[in-house]
């Protein structure tokens, strides 16, 4: 588990994220990350959870019409 502080930055507060942590997460200073709020607590991610819904709805698309899609490809 990692510990973020908060800090003065400007008229705002900011947490600043250590090194390590941004490279686990492989982003970079410029980056966006999301914070949405779970079950478990409030969660940051480097993903966009919209992009990431949208992708499910491609994949089962994709699957339904896998048929489809395969005869398209020759």
């Amino acid at each position: 588990m990692d510990v973020l502080k908060l800090t003065q930055v400007g008229n705002s507060v900011g947490v600043i994220l250590p090194r390590d942590l941004l490279r686990r997460m492989n982003v970079d200073k410029g980056d966006q990350v999301f914070v949405t709020q779970s079950p478990a607590g409030w969660v940051l991610t480097p993903y966009d959870p919209t992009v990431a819904e949208q992708v499910e709805a491609g994949r089962k698309f994709m699957k339904q019409y896998r048929d489809t899609f395969r005869e398209l490809a020759k």
